[in-house]
């Protein structure tokens, strides 16, 4: 009785380990623009992102500069 149990198991691990590796299907072009256009949005928020905390550590090391030469 527990061997077909054990199988049944294995049986039902496989099934599952197969049905996971299913493919998705190809994104619509509409999906695909909005997608880039998404990507763009957010490749801009880091470039000015980057540019503030370069301004502010620009601040800090300007005022830490300052105050270490007094």
């Amino acid at each position: 009785m527990k061997s077909i149990v054990r199988a049944g198991l294995a049986a039902l691990a496989l099934g599952l380990a197969l049905g996971a590796q299913a493919k998705l299907p190809e994104p619509s072009e509409e999906a695909k623009a909005k997608a880039a256009e998404a990507k763009l949005k957010a490749d801009e928020a880091a470039k000015v992102a980057a540019e503030q905390l370069a301004a502010a550590q620009d601040r800090v090391a300007a005022a830490w500069k300052a105050k270490a030469h007094k």
